[in-house]
């Protein structure tokens, strides 16, 4: 401890001295007379020398002549004086001393000079063992870390893009699904999760990247619920409304009774049949699959247990309350709202942004039925 405050003063005391040094060599510097005054002169009587030598003709002997002199004249005059010292050579000094107190305060507040290194490996290595205890951002890491490791394997890649969605990272969720179409590209259901991403990151629309993502998931396999409902989607967005329906009826007779996907879908025939009217049950946007959903959900309960276990994080909490309103679960929202709120009574800025989390638009209701 000794040595760190030792070199740190050394440090300072040096910074002051190089301060003031600048400061004394900007003042001598600015009290010199200009040199270009004594350029200007000495090329006014060299002037005739350089005549007689036909170095300048002699028909331009005035024009030089009087340029020269203009220019004598203004370095002679200048319109702005030299700039001066307003303040003695104590000042330099004396605000090195205050940057140095200041950056003094500041370290006895946060610092720690017996603080261990921190190398990246070792915290990797941590958030590997026991992800329950930190946040999304530290198991992002920990999940990249797995995938480099196991390139081969698709379970990762679909781990890391279901946290990427849950954090509202789209373009990471895309990125990581399209590696795990890259490695196992028979998997319609990896194919159609991809799909499905594009349509959310274009807030519902099914552009021609989405449909020919749907088009090979429904070669792959014919009976995927997922590809099945956007390409219906595609074909009403496209004017073959005829077309998207029948596509639409013939999946409503294949979904399973117990299916929550039912009930919106055939609110959503309802109100393609007759486009005029607005259906209350159907929403602004697709709801996701169960695959997608259930991925969002089991991330949302990994966050609520290490809450339970760790409960002091505020960022953590406004994520556990803006991730239950999405889900339109209520209870569970509500619940952890208040103990958040009871946690940080005395934090304005929590309770605003718990507050911000509170409306969060909800994932269409077919999605958050489990």
């Amino acid at each position: 401890m000794i040595g760190f405050w030792i070199a740190a003063a050394l440090l300072t005391a040096g910074a002051g001295a190089l301060i003031l040094f600048r400061a004394s060599r900007g003042s001598s510097v600015a009290a010199q007379p200009d040199p270009a005054v004594a350029v200007y002169r000495r090329a006014l009587t060299e002037l005739d020398d350089l005549v007689d030598y036909d170095l300048v003709p002699a028909q331009e002997r005035r024009a030089v002549r009087a340029e020269a002199a203009r220019r004598l004249l203004e370095a002679s005059n200048p319109s702005a004086p030299p700039t001066q010292a307003r303040s003695g050579p104590l000042a330099p000094l004396a605000a090195a001393g205050l940057v140095a107190l200041a950056a003094m305060g500041l370290y006895l507040k946060i610092g720690d000079a017996g603080a261990r290194d921190q190398p990246f490996a070792a915290r990797l290595a941590a958030w590997r063992r026991n992800p329950e205890r930190y946040g999304p951002q530290q198991l992002a890491a920990a999940l990249h870390a797995i995938t480099v490791e196991r390139p081969g394997d698709i379970e990762p890649l679909r781990r890391l893009a279901a946290l990427d969605l849950a954090m509202g990272d789209a373009d990471g969720a895309v990125h990581s699904l399209r590696k795990a179409v890259a490695v196992a590209p028979e998997r319609a259901d990896l194919v159609a999760a991809l799909g499905e991403v594009l349509v959310l990151k274009a807030q519902g629309a099914v552009n021609a990247d989405a449909r020919a993502i749907f088009e090979r998931a429904a070669r792959l396999d014919p009976s995927s619920p997922t590809a099945r409902y956007y390409l219906g989607r595609a074909q009403i967005d496209g004017g073959d409304r005829a077309g998207g329906l029948a596509a639409w009826r013939r999946l409503l007779a294949d979904l399973p009774p117990n299916d929550p996907r039912r009930t919106q879908l055939a609110a959503e025939i309802a109100s393609a049949e007759h486009p005029d009217q607005v259906a209350p049950a159907v929403m602004e946007s697709p709801s996701p699959s169960p695959e997608v959903s259930g991925a969002i959900a089991a991330m949302v309960e990994g966050l609520a247990a290490r809450l339970r276990a760790h409960p002091d994080d505020p960022d953590g909490w406004v994520r556990l309350v803006r991730a239950y309103t999405v889900l339109g679960k209520t209870r569970e929202r509500d619940v952890a709202l208040g103990e958040a709120r009871s946690r940080y009574a005395n934090r304005p800025d929590v309770l605003n942004a718990l507050d911000a989390a509170m409306k969060a638009a909800p994932l269409p209701a077919a999605a958050t039925a489990r």
